[in-house]
């Protein structure tokens, strides 16, 4: 091919296909194929989970100790029947067929009406030079959603997406690779959803019909493919399987669900102080105060600055005492500092707890400290090191730890210098080493060694874990809040996350609903973005327009960077303070419907922020609806996200609906103008949904609950409640309640049963209002009894 502009042509290396099917064998729960030189294996593990496993060379490589998914052993035994065929080898389970080609080695997946899913393309699975990579054929109608962290609009068909987790300051809606690497995705049609786990910790990429149109793509620089396909049909089967093989949430701390507030930086004690004094004296709920790098001295972790912080712990008694939660900045890089009797480094050292290169020297790179050298996370006796340094924090009173810059984010010089972003050499040695796996520098290594490449995409992830470990030990008696910028799939048991440094941009206020979905439906439900933007200066309207959307956010956090001006509410003037206020009094009022959500995360795996597709599948018209979203399963938001823009159309699908400010009701699917003023973000309610709601309080635990409203809207409808202490572990010893209530018409009444209250935690006395919008309200004297009410 002749140049253009510059570029010479390229010559990309053939790929080699795998073999037709020579023998086939199974026992227990795995089918194997021998397909000469290589091999394929298809685990059963669940009725609608199978494992697929594909070695060029016929070899697989051993289970690693940082796995994210059980070993295939680990699975009760799921009945299937194999049957073969001259052409075809079959397994069925009781949700979904398997077919495997014996020609080529094609494998088809069908559900029971024999509709076809994640099903290969002619090229199948094959191999060239350094990267492994399997083909499958997008349906017709078929959408994708998921991959983890990403930019842009909802829907990522057309796409590329890379796994590689990456400081992506200065994102926009093209940006690639980012923060979090996520190699998860489902795609869905009417009728049919799977999705798709690659289990590679490698770098990886899929090219969603990007290259063939018709065809996506999933490529590794691992030895190997290995991917897990979940049948649907819909997309909440899907992430309950997903979250049962990656993990699910831990329930947070209640306060955690309030609204934190954040700055690069508060940076001494009296501006700390002086900011919450101004939440409390102007009525604006807060939880949590974040205190970023300038709390430390000289940007040192695990240490206060001297001059800035002189009584950190006095601060952190009085914050507690005036009901604010404090979370403090950690980040992996810990200076460089001979003989500057500074404990970290020394203990790293003299512990050979520090990742070396291949040669065995210390490697070292540029971030806040300037020179910093970085733990290996990924060995056992480190982050158990790592965790236990987190005392010096929860001893006087820290709440909670936000891990940032951990992709790792490092520069090769100074910052301030004009450096380039480097990450750990791709060869240097990670995770336990020597027969002891203490650190021993021996030539002999066990099978948790492996080199950075193996492993960059952990790095985040492995430190959330340590921190989770460190905070669970340390504050044993109370839940704790974790905070990451990267992670790896299974990210959500240890953290919560958010969307890095955005920009106070209505092109990123408009993006964060796509995003924050994605994440959801990725298996990561605790999600936030900087509300206002991280970088640059947000006008009063853009303000008041992202406080209203990040009410919805299961993540509530205001941020911004030095050299901006400040974000807090009340600094744009009294009309967005009034909005803010309002807004943020609406979010402490649906808490109890928001920890409810929770729940059914730590649960079940469900997303807490749901894009309308979510319980609409069936719906195309739901497939691209990207800045509409659900709030669990009842309450739905069409935020504005554009400048002087007042009404905006609103899609409500199949059923009744009604506006959550007027009661106006409305019959679906039908698209409407609402009008929203800059007080108003379009607010929609289903039918026979039920809301419950507190009284606004100026922190979660203000005061005793002494009154719980549940609004209730005419229709039919199951909810759960789900209540306990909101602060220890004691809920994993069955120590919570939940009531059942049900809404249902009966002979031209709309009748609310509350069932009586199951479980071990008993509630304070309070009075319980049943609110039927538009039609009246009663009241009784909750006493966990059986209550039903006629309206």
């Amino acid at each position: 091919m002749p140049q253009y502009f510059g570029k010479l042509p390229t010559t990309n290396q053939a790929w080699t296909t795998i073999s037709n099917v020579k023998a086939v064998s199974w026992e227990n729960n795995i089918v194997n194929f021998d397909c000469g030189d290589s091999r394929l294996i298809i685990s059963i593990l669940t009725p609608n989970l199978i494992r697929v496993r594909f070695a060029p060379t016929g070899e697989f490589m051993p289970r690693r100790s940082w796995a994210v998914t059980p070993d295939d052993a680990e699975w009760a035994i799921t009945p299937f029947a194999v049957r073969e065929t001259e052409a075809t080898i079959e397994i069925e389970t009781a949700q979904i067929r398997v077919c495997v080609q014996r020609e080529k080695c094609r494998i088809a997946c069908f559900d029971k009406a024999n509709r076809p899913f994640a099903q290969d393309a002619d090229m199948g699975m094959g191999w060239r030079m350094g990267a492994v990579a399997g083909w499958k054929e997008i349906a017709a109608d078929e959408h994708f959603y998921g991959f983890g962290e990403r930019t842009g609009f909802l829907d990522k068909l057309s796409e590329v997406k890379t796994n590689w987790t990456t400081d992506a300051l200065d994102y926009d809606s093209l940006t690639d690779e980012m923060y979090q690497a996520i190699p998860f995705f489902m795609a869905l049609r009417p009728q049919v959803s799977y999705g798709i786990f690659f289990n590679t910790t490698f770098w990886s990429q899929f090219d969603i019909g990007a290259e063939q149109p018709g065809i996506w793509k999933m490529e590794t620089r691992g030895g190997e493919l290995d991917y897990y396909i979940i049948y649907g049909p819909e997309p909440a089967q899907i992430l309950e399987t997903y979250t049962q093989l990656t993990g699910r949430m831990p329930l947070p701390p209640k306060w955690a669900l309030g609204y934190h507030q954040c700055r690069w930086s508060y940076e001494s004690e009296n501006v700390v102080r002086e900011l919450a004094k101004e939440f409390r004296q102007r009525r604006i709920p807060c939880d949590v105060i974040h205190l970023d790098i300038d709390y430390m001295r000289g940007y040192r972790v695990f240490t206060w600055s001297p001059q800035r912080f002189a009584n950190a712990a006095k601060l952190i008694s009085d914050l507690a005492e005036d009901g604010f939660k404090t979370v403090t900045i950690i980040d992996p890089g810990v200076k460089y500092e001979p003989e500057g009797n500074y404990h970290v480094f020394d203990e790293g050292v003299e512990n050979d707890y520090f990742v070396r290169k291949a040669d065995g020297t210390l490697f070292h790179g540029y971030v806040w400290p300037e020179k910093a050298v970085f733990p290996d996370f990924l060995r056992p006796d480190v982050s158990n090191w790592w965790a236990d340094l987190h005392k010096s924090l929860t001893d006087i009173g820290v709440a909670g730890i936000w891990n940032d810059m951990n992709e790792p984010a490092i520069n090769d010089r100074p910052f301030g210098d004009d450096g380039e972003k480097i990450w750990f050499p791709l060869d240097a040695p990670q995770g336990s080493r020597g027969a002891e796996g203490q650190g021993s520098r021996g030539a002999e290594e066990n099978l948790t060694t492996s080199t950075h490449l193996e492993v960059h995409n952990l790095y985040g992830l492995m430190m959330a874990k340590a921190c989770y470990e460190g905070l669970e030990r340390h504050r044993s008696s109370e839940r704790s809040f974790v905070l990451t910028r990267s992670g790896y799939a299974g990210v959500q048991r240890w953290s919560s996350v958010w969307m890095g440094d955005n920009q106070s941009l209505w092109e990123h206020l408009e993006m964060s609903l796509p995003m924050l979905c994605n994440m959801g439906l990725s298996g990561v439900g605790f999600v936030g973005c900087d509300i206002g933007g991280f970088a640059g200066n947000a006008t009063a309207e853009l303000f008041a327009r992202w406080m209203q959307v990040g009410m919805l956010y299961p993540l509530m956090r205001g941020h911004s960077a030095m050299s901006t001006a400040r974000h807090e509410p009340w600094v744009f003037g009294d009309r967005v303070e009034n909005i803010c206020r309002e807004y943020i009094n609406l979010r402490y009022q649906l808490l109890p419907y928001i920890y409810s959500l929770f729940w059914e995360a730590a649960t079940t795996g469900a997303p807490i922020l749901r894009p309308l597709l979510y319980h609409f599948p069936n719906d195309p018209k739901t497939y691209s609806l990207y800045d509409q979203v659900l709030l669990g399963a009842s309450l739905m938001a069409a935020p504005i996200y554009r400048p002087g823009v007042e009404h905006r159309a609103v899609y409500l699908p199949a059923g009744t609906w009604y506006d959550w400010w007027s009661g106006d009701r409305y019959e679906g699917p039908i698209h409407i103008l609402a009008h929203a003023p800059l007080e108003t973000m379009p607010l929609y309610v289903r039918s026979g949904a039920i809301v419950p709601m507190q009284p606004v309080s100026q922190y979660v635990d203000e005061a005793p609950l002494d009154q719980i409203r549940l609004r209730v809207w005419p229709g039919d409808n199951e909810y759960q409640l789900f209540e306990d202490d909101g602060q220890t572990s004691k809920y994993q010893d069955n120590n919570y309640s939940i009531t059942n209530i049900r809404v249902f018409t009966q002979a031209n009444q709309t009748v609310v049963e509350i069932a009586a209250r199951v479980g071990k935690w008993t509630p304070p006395t309070r009075e319980a209002i049943v609110e039927l919008v538009g039609i009246g309200e009663q009241r009784f004297q909750d006493d966990g009894k059986r209550h039903s009410l006629q309206f």
